[in-house]
């Protein structure tokens, strides 16, 4: 038997030639040949998973170098010079700017009346009803007077007594006249016949003025409109019990009303009773015209706010009480200022600029503001800009300062970059 075996090779030709000699040893020797084999198998599958490796960590690195290079080829595309056309860039230039001074609020109607029971009793008729045209002196209904009308015929039968008693103090005081001039009666007693006559016509008197009192409250007890107007509420109903000074109806007069609004004290100075004003309704697409008609003598408490009232013709009573209204004052302006577009200024972190081409670069410059006309477009700027500055006219998205740009006649496609064409329709930029 063999005792332990090598594999065959020409190092050693007897242990060869030994084992081909025993019995059995043809299956041995195919056992180490397949042996062999897949010794080699595994060699090579190894030797192409090392190889597979490495091209594997080749396309990763050659990857990782070709987007390490499309940042840089993005950084030289941005380098491309932003190109404007003409109609985007402006120059600031001078002009008058006149001052506009704006305030709001309702419409109040200033002649209004309020229909007031001047003595208790019940509602018997109204006869109108909220919305109703009604006349200057004009009935509108009837509260039961029986009480008063009771005191009238009271007071005219006082008046009755009264002038009863002033007969018969006449007809003695004549008497006693003759009789004194006979020398039948005393001085004394002429004099005490005087007195009961003026007190008779003193009572006279008083009587006649309690009839005229009496019959004044039945005259005021009578519901009738003071003005001319429309009803704007009523407040009872026939059959109420009403009570003296009670409201009954409001009546409203629209041919005239008033804006009641506030301006701020750094304004006020440059309004004054008389202007004209431009006032804008609620409802209504064209404006009316209008004057300041008062403004108040000083500020409110906790708003520094002052109350200015215009006065506005109705007529036709287009416009109703309570309705909001805008009053837009124009004043004229007697001084040049430098303006530029509206959408030329930008806002950010509070504080307006403009975009600016300097030496063939886009600088922001930080820009102070005054007075705006939205009907021309145009912005004052007071501080920060001069009138030789180029300006963009209009507002723009992803603009960075320091940019490269120019002024084109006609933009390329290819030379224009993407902040260049794309326009903010209304939203400002606040990119830096």
């Amino acid at each position: 038997m063999v005792r332990g075996f090598l594999p065959p090779g020409t190092a050693n030709p007897q242990l060869v030639a030994r084992g081909a000699a025993v019995p059995g040893s043809g299956s041995t020797l195919a056992a180490m040949q397949i042996s062999s084999r897949n010794t080699r198998r595994g060699l090579w599958v190894g030797s192409a998973v090392a190889v597979l490796a490495v091209v594997a960590l080749g396309l990763a690195l050659a990857q990782r170098a070709g987007g390490s290079a499309q940042p840089s080829a993005a950084k030289g595309k941005a380098e491309v010079p932003l190109e404007f056309t003409p109609a985007e860039v402006a120059r600031p230039i001078l002009a008058k700017m006149p001052m506009v001074v704006e305030f709001s609020g309702p419409l109040v109607a200033p002649r209004t009346a309020i229909v007031r029971a001047k003595a208790a009793g019940t509602l018997l008729t109204l006869d109108v009803a909220e919305g109703s045209r009604v006349r200057a002196g004009q009935v509108i209904g009837q509260i039961d007077l029986s009480d008063l009308q009771t005191k009238v015929s009271d007071r005219a039968a006082l008046v009755e007594s009264a002038q009863a008693s002033l007969a018969e103090a006449e007809r003695q005081h004549t008497a006693n006249v003759g009789l004194a001039a006979q020398n039948f009666i005393s001085s004394t007693a002429l004099q005490s016949s005087q007195a009961r006559l003026d007190a008779a016509r003193a009572q006279l008197k008083s009587a006649q003025a309690q009839l005229a009192v009496s019959r004044i409250g039945v005259t005021e007890a009578t519901l009738a409109s003071p003005i001319a107007g429309i009803v704007g509420k009523r407040f009872v109903v026939p059959g109420e019990k009403v009570s003296a000074e009670q409201q009954v109806v409001t009546v409203v007069d629209l041919s005239t009303l008033e804006l009641a609004g506030s301006v701020g004290t750094h304004e006020i100075s440059l309004l004054r009773p008389g202007l004209a004003v431009e006032v804008r309704v609620e409802g209504r697409s064209t404006p009316v015209s209008g004057r300041i008609d008062r403004i108040a003598p000083s500020a409110e408490a906790g708003t520094r706010a002052i109350g200015v009232v215009v006065v506005l013709e109705n007529k036709g009573e287009k416009f109703r009480a309570g309705q909001y209204a805008e009053a837009h004052v124009v004043l004229a302006d007697d001084a040049t200022r430098l303006t530029v577009p509206s959408g030329a200024v930008g806002q950010a972190s509070g504080q307006d600029y403009v975009w600016t081409i300097e030496k063939g670069a886009l600088v922001r410059r930080i820009v102070i503001t005054g007075r705006k006309d939205a009907a021309a477009g145009r912005v004052e700027v007071s501080k920060g800009l001069d009138s030789e500055a180029q300006i963009l006219a209009a507002r723009f998205d992803n603009l960075k300062e320091g940019t490269q740009a120019r002024i084109v006649a006609q933009r390329s496609g290819a030379g224009a970059s993407a902040p260049a064409r794309a326009l903010a329709s209304s939203t400002p930029s606040t990119s830096s």
